[in-house]
């Protein structure tokens, strides 16, 4: 069984909002960063936010602004509020532990179009 299941991706035009989900289901998952990455056909995964143990959050300079992470320990659920959506982040979004990687979900699919 995947222990990342990424859920809350979908088609949103220009400027829209999507919040996404990530469900874990290992253990310890308040011990590791948890990060958010996007892959286009025919590119690497590249990052996109992080969020520390502590709850310190990084973002990739083109989505700072507009993406926000967050997680639920309790829960054991990571998030991305993506805010005024651009053509340029449609791609599958995945989460993992960057210091210790998990094998990779299935994604979810954003697209933004008009």
């Amino acid at each position: 069984q995947a222990q990342f299941v990424e859920s809350g991706g979908g088609l949103v035009q220009p400027g829209g909002s999507l919040e996404l989900s990530c469900a874990y289901s290992g253990s310890s998952f308040n011990m590791f960063t948890m990060a958010w990455y996007r892959q286009t056909p025919g590119n690497q995964r590249e990052w996109v936010a992080s969020i520390s143990r502590g709850g310190s959050t990084n973002h990739k300079d083109f989505v700072r602004g507009r993406f926000t992470i967050s997680k639920d320990n309790a829960k054991k659920m990571g998030y991305l509020q993506m805010n005024s959506l651009k053509a340029e982040d449609t791609a599958v979004y995945y989460c993992n532990f960057p210091d210790s990687l998990r094998p990779w979900g299935q994604g979810t699919q954003v697209t933004v179009s008009s």
